[in-house]
């Protein structure tokens, strides 16, 4: 039987290498694994870890920009969602480092705590208690 229980990484295409690489280093607090320049594929790839969590990221400024959300939404990845202690601590820090989010809101089905925000392309992000 095939064993899938881990995610190896998720992969992300920004479009801006300074903006990216600010957002997912110094304001998410990611760490820097490596980076490779590319011409041949013209593309930066940046792979960045917090804890267990590895995101590949490639810079593509030709990529083409996702679809405007929130309707209608399209198949594939709706968003990426991170596990925290407490949301409400998250959106303050948010408010410091000036990323801007959505109102919290609550689960509709466990009730926890959560709140949207985007990177600096639109992709949408959650935080979740």
């Amino acid at each position: 039987m095939m064993k899938l229980d881990e995610v190896h990484h998720i992969a992300i295409i920004g479009s801006d290498y300074q903006k990216t690489r600010e957002f997912y280093v110094d304001k998410l607090g990611f760490e820097l694994v490596d980076e490779h320049i590319r011409p041949e594929k013209r593309d930066i790839l940046f792979n960045v870890r917090k804890g267990n969590l590895v995101l590949e990221i490639f810079i593509k400024p030709d990529a083409p920009l996702r679809p405007i959300l929130p309707q209608p939404e399209h198949t594939g990845l709706r968003h990426l969602a991170f596990k925290v202690i407490d949301v409400e601590s998250c959106l303050r820090e948010f408010d410091t480092l000036q990323i801007p989010y959505e109102p919290l809101r609550y689960d509709d089905y466990d009730g926890r705590k959560m709140a949207f925000f985007f990177d600096p392309d639109g992709l949408p992000l959650e935080i979740h208690e």
